[in-house]
């Protein structure tokens, strides 16, 4: 693609890197900055975010939750205002709507613009730029960044106003973090019944339910290969994202909850930095811990487990 101003891209982690080669490829002149520094070819690494603004009038963000955009963008002192006059900041992280929405009111006031840009997709499709984008904000300013997602996604779909597009990605992160439990249960279901999970893996591709995440997922379950795409501890944070969101507006959320508390004893048996695909370690463990096999216990007698949380809480911005 032909873009002849210099784009910035704050944050080179599992994401972000594969996204910002796909910027560099397409021939996009990137200046990006990482807490981590990261060489990649055609990208000049910035040694300061604020070097990357100076170079940047477009300033994208990959950067893991609120408290870290609050604290590279230095939010709430008088350099914030500095950084971002004159730009337009671009988030495509996942945060809270309502963080997002309160980001978008600071930009604004301090003279820039702001688009929401949530991607669905993990690293293996960042890195094939086979994400999907969900781009909310002023419309001119979504006209102008727009262009600069074709490298690294293959759909991009307008939702309207912030934070919509925020909320649009926890509705979809709801179904995929739902999919993929019962995908891990499925799979144990099935290994401890005795059945070639080869076969399996077989009969769930060629059927009517098979997708490219139940693909990718149902080989690394197979191989009990947790290499990590999208971690644990992320989609457990992603989950609370949701739950609170749910919470907030009143709406029952049963099967997240029971998510909720598998991804949380995941995460406690010392797995968080592994794909959300080791959730099948947590089942595993609560069936060594019940007194026979195919005979589930009472509601009464059900493993406690930490309880999923019932009130709203506030973003680690």
């Amino acid at each position: 693609m032909e873009h002849s101003e210099n784009v910035g891209f704050l944050g080179l982690g599992i994401m972000g890197e594969p996204m910002a080669r796909n910027l560099a490829a397409a021939g996009v002149p990137l200046v990006a900055w990482s807490r981590t520094p990261r060489q990649i070819s055609g990208v000049w690494v910035a040694a300061r975010p604020a070097d990357v603004f100076a170079e940047a009038r477009i300033v994208l963000l990959m950067l893991a939750d609120g408290a870290a955009i609050d604290a590279v963008l230095g939010r709430g002192s008088a350099e914030f205002a500095e950084l971002v006059h004159g730009h337009t900041v671009v988030h495509m992280g996942t945060t809270s709507p309502e963080y997002s929405a309160a980001l978008q009111a600071d930009v604004e006031l301090a003279g820039g613009s702001y688009v929401e840009a949530p991607v669905s997709g993990s690293r293996t499709p960042a890195a094939a730029g086979e994400l999907v984008a969900m781009l909310a904000g002023d419309p001119a300013a979504v006209a102008e960044v727009r262009p600069l997602l074709a490298p690294m996604c293959r759909e991009a779909v307008e939702c309207g106003p912030v934070p919509q597009a925020l909320l649009m990605k926890l509705a979809v992160n709801l179904f995929l973090i739902s999919m993929v439990t019962g995908l891990a249960e499925a799979t144990h279901f099935a290994e401890r019944h005795g059945l070639d999970l080869q076969r399996m893996r077989g009969v769930l591709d060629a059927g009517p339910m098979a997708s490219a995440v139940s693909r990718v997922k149902a080989d690394k379950l197979v191989r009990r290969d947790f290499t990590v795409q999208a971690s644990i501890r992320d989609v457990l944070m992603n989950n609370r994202l949701i739950a609170d969101a749910a919470r907030a507006a009143g709406i029952a959320s049963p099967l997240l909850d029971v998510c909720h508390q598998l991804y949380d004893e995941a995460l406690a048996q010392g797995h968080g930095g592994e794909d959300m695909a080791a959730v099948l370690r947590a089942i595993e463990t609560r069936t060594a811990g019940r007194p026979s096999r195919g005979r589930p216990r009472s509601r009464a007698a059900a493993p406690a487990g930490p309880r999923p949380a019932h009130r709203a809480r506030p973003h680690e911005a």
